[in-house]
């Protein structure tokens, strides 16, 4: 052999110890078409952005089987498809389902199936297009605001039990203004209604309603605000879904109540209120507490004092025979009956003294906070807080206006 042969042949048997180490190297590290489709499966199954996907699309294809619906999603330019399924189960539940050449929007779960190395979409809910794409809007910037947590129950603001200036927001227009205010009246015409328009409906109520928001704080009387709308179509309630009047509501230093005036369709704005009402007439009722009913509580909560203070006059009276009948036992040659005439008279005016209505009748009065807690301590009380005072005749409404602690 040739010295060119000899060289040749080292070399040729050099390669294939090369060619088989790397195709051992390769092998140790391949994986088996079971191994790689399950490997995929796990990735699009448990990938929490495709447990709960939106996807639009036109139906490209329809087939009713027998197990549910077979369809296929494509783009508008028809260049990609996308398979999916709604099992008989499910289709009950759907308002709406797909048909052949029609514009959806649907949401679903990624499912890849090994026999075939393919993947569909599980479909469990069907919009059409128009209102598909607001519901996803609508969908996402509330889930957004949810985790922001300003839906959340913890922040809501309490209302004010005894409010005198309300704030209203809503159309110069609209009949809400008018029931709100007849309602406010009715239930109690103490209390001052203030008016802020806005624009409830179209491309720009979202700013009005914002700056009509900002208009109240700033001027900084109101103790509550109502914004207000008299129902609409649901297309006319998009202004309560945008994220600039949620924000505005939510970082409002004043309470908000919402009457939008919708029952089926609650808004974003409902859910980062402080109250929702279903109407402006309602909302007017949470705001405003009524006269009459105050009235009522008051009447119950002197009879129950008064009933107190005849309950305490009554055990005093029946103190004052028992040491009467003790003295009577008494026999004479123990003590004198001026002596007894005495001591008789100082119970008596020990009786009188303790008696509430003497006190009150001497010019001295009872202060009260609004819950009715007796005040016995100016640590108790804060500037502009209101108070009753009870005289031996009536009761008066004060506020005050300066605390001296000297």
């Amino acid at each position: 052999m040739s010295i060119k042969s000899r060289e040749y042949s080292r070399h040729l048997d050099n390669s294939i110890i090369c060619y088989g180490t790397k195709m051992n190297k390769i092998l140790g590290t391949a994986l088996s078409v079971r191994g790689l489709t399950e490997y995929i499966q796990l990735l699009l199954e448990d990938d929490p952005q495709l447990i709960r996907v939106w996807v639009s699309g036109e139906v490209s294809s329809l087939k009713v089987h027998t197990v549910g619906l077979f369809f296929t999603l494509s783009d508008s330019g028809g260049q990609t498809t996308l398979k999916c399924v709604i099992w008989n189960s499910q289709k009950t539940r759907l308002q709406e389902l797909p048909k052949l050449g029609t514009e959806i929007l649907v949401k679903g779960n990624i499912r890849l199936y090994p026999k075939k190395g393919e993947y569909q979409l599980t479909i469990f809910e069907v919009l059409a297009t128009g209102d598909g794409l607001q519901a996803l809007r609508y969908q996402q910037l509330k889930t957004r605001l949810a985790k922001e947590g300003l839906f959340d129950q913890s922040i809501k603001r309490s209302l004010p039990l005894f409010p005198q200036i309300i704030a209203v927001i809503t159309a110069t227009t609209a009949a809400a203004w008018g029931d709100i205010q007849k309602t406010s009246y009715q239930r109690n015409p103490g209390v001052k209604v203030l008016f802020s328009p806005a624009t409830v409906q179209g491309k720009e109520a979202p700013s009005s309603i914002v700056k009509a928001i900002e208009r109240v704080n700033n001027d900084g009387r109101a103790e509550l605000i109502i914004l207000a709308r008299g129902g609409g179509a649901v297309e006319d309630l998009f202004c309560f879904n945008d994220e600039r009047v949620v924000r505005a509501i939510a970082q409002s230093p004043i309470p908000v109540i919402t009457g939008i005036g919708h029952q089926r369709d609650e808004t974003l704005a409902d859910l980062v209120a402080d109250v929702n009402a279903h109407t402006p007439t309602a909302a007017a009722e949470i705001a405003v507490p009524s006269y009459e009913v105050l009235k009522i509580e008051h009447q119950q909560r002197k009879q129950r004092l008064i009933a107190s203070i005849q309950q305490r006059l009554k055990q005093d009276l029946e103190q004052l025979d028992g040491l009467k009948n003790r003295l009577k036992s008494i026999p004479l040659n123990a003590v004198s009956i001026r002596e007894a005439k005495i001591k008789t008279l100082m119970l008596r005016q020990k009786l009188k003294a303790l008696d509430p209505h003497a006190v009150l009748e001497r010019g001295f009065s009872v202060v009260r906070q609004i819950d009715e807690e007796i005040v016995r301590d100016v640590e108790q009380l804060n500037e502009e807080q209101e108070l009753i005072i009870q005289l031996a005749q009536g009761s008066i409404k004060v506020k005050v206006t300066e605390i001296i602690t000297d």
